[in-house]
């Protein structure tokens, strides 16, 4: 092949690729392009609609969650002092049944004066708590209730069904809903086949 050939071949080749290249561009500015969806006015007040009732719902959470929070404090306060309270109540009980025992006491001629007075105190403290939504468990004749009771012995009784409360050593309360201290209670239970055993040798002898 000679140099005119290969000059005439290259000027070919260029000619050929700035066609192509001419197409291409010619393509590119024909071809369709790409639709923009613009969103209406309908669409953009439906997506506004939503964005506010997700931060509404949001600050109702919020709102709940802090309501929440001040109870949960409140009742925990309150749980606490009303505990502490007790002892109280406690103390004056004991302090009543002691001066009744004392010997030295049981011939003071003012003595039914003085419990009178600790009794009035004893009274308005229990009415306090109950205003205050704190109530004592009742448990006398009542089915034994592991939520509410502590048993603190076992006495055989046939009269009554087994698990029934017999005596109350120290009373129980309820905050609302929730236990502020359980019951100390004596609960029956039913003779044992030794214990009838035992009763039957006895009367032999």
């Amino acid at each position: 092949m000679n140099v005119d050939n290969k000059e005439e071949n290259i000027k070919e080749n260029q000619k050929t690729d700035k066609e192509n290249s001419l197409d291409e561009a010619k393509f590119t500015e024909n071809a369709p392009k790409e639709d923009v969806k613009e969103k209406t006015v309908e669409e953009k007040l439906k997506d506004a609609e939503e964005k506010l009732l997700r931060s509404l719902a949001e600050i109702e959470n919020q709102r709940r969650r802090f309501e929440k929070e001040i109870k949960d404090a409140f009742e925990f306060g309150s749980y606490n002092f009303a505990k502490e309270s007790l002892a109280t109540l406690d103390n004056l009980h004991r302090a009543k049944e002691a001066i009744k025992n004392d010997e030295k006491l049981k011939n003071n001629k003012d003595l039914d004066k003085f419990l009178e007075n600790i009794t009035i105190i004893e009274k308005d403290l229990i009415t306090i708590f109950e205003k205050n939504n704190i109530k004592k468990i009742a448990v006398l004749n009542k089915k034994f209730n592991p939520n509410f009771h502590q048993a603190m012995s076992e006495v055989e009784d046939d009269k009554v069904d087994s698990g029934t409360i017999l005596q109350e050593i120290q009373a129980g309360y309820m905050l609302g809903e929730r236990l502020l201290r359980p019951a100390l209670v004596s609960v029956s239970k039913k003779k044992g086949p030794k214990d009838e055993e035992n009763k039957g040798k006895k009367e032999e002898k």
